[in-house]
């Protein structure tokens, strides 16, 4: 059925976006309820923490020869105070170090995740009876497809965020409006990228996407914002994207007409 002449629900706009966010709390039950779903969805994690405490423990080993290189103005100092600088100057090291280790921990944990989460949003659907239409997408065609989505998804964020981000300087309407319509914002592009791999499988690209969920806005929403608040929290996207990834095939398929209880 063409996506413009799909029927919306006939339910309230604040049942429908509560129905949205009920859609992750769904994917969690989901999630935690099948030990093979859950160890997928640790795997990512797990990798981008041995990464990251293999870079710690070979930073530590150079720690001292990196101080040395960062202040050699210190070479004729008497041992003393060359000994305290270069003491502080490896503890500023490391906690740089550990400061962007944190801010790009998620990140990284993300990218490793992708055939992971791709690979729950395909069980959940399979536990839901299937994918209808599914079509067969070489790899390379998919992986080229989602960074252009992706692309495209960034620059409108962008687009967008700038706007917001300079209001955000506006006294009072800056800290109360400003906020609300950030997430509201980030909430729809986060569910627009979140739902790709179950509409890829079906051959469908971001223009579908964005034509099915528009069809009832209002459950989109409260998933993506759902998804949004919860990454906000410190390492809240490595926790809660296998979550947010089952619960957005239940979105996809709800988005197609498609039945979203197992069977």
């Amino acid at each position: 059925m063409n996506a413009s002449r799909t029927v919306a629900p006939v339910t309230g706009a604040a049942t429908r976006f509560l129905g949205g966010a009920g859609l992750l709390l769904r994917g969690f039950g989901m999630y935690v309820r099948s030990p093979k779903l859950m160890l997928l969805g640790v795997i990512p994690a797990l990798i981008s923490g041995a990464l990251y405490l293999a870079l710690l423990a070979t930073l530590l080993y150079f720690v001292d020869d990196l101080a040395a290189w960062l202040t050699p103005f210190a070479d004729d100092w008497s041992s003393t105070w060359r000994g305290l600088l270069r003491v502080a100057a490896g503890l500023a090291v490391v906690g740089v170090a550990g400061l962007v280790g944190v801010l790009t921990f998620t990140a990284v944990t993300l990218v490793i995740g992708d055939p992971f989460y791709e690979a729950i949003s395909e069980r959940v659907e399979d536990r839901l009876g299937g994918t209808p239409g599914a079509v067969d997408v070489p790899f390379w065609s998919s992986m080229r497809r989602s960074v252009a989505d992706s692309l495209r998804l960034v620059a409108l964020s962008a687009l967008i965020g700038v706007p917001l981000f300079a209001a955000g300087f506006v006294p009072l309407v800056g800290q109360t409006v400003v906020p609300v319509i950030g997430a509201g914002v980030g909430g729809w592009f986060l569910a627009l990228e979140l739902v790709g791999a179950p509409f890829q499988r079906r051959g469908m690209r971001l223009p579908d996407r964005r034509a099915r969920l528009r069809t009832d806005r209002p459950t989109a929403l409260g998933f993506g914002v759902a998804v949004f608040l919860c990454f906000l929290i410190p390492l809240g996207a490595v926790l809660v994207m296998p979550a947010a990834v089952a619960g957005a095939a239940l979105l996809a398929r709800r988005s197609l007409g498609q039945h979203v209880e197992e069977r």
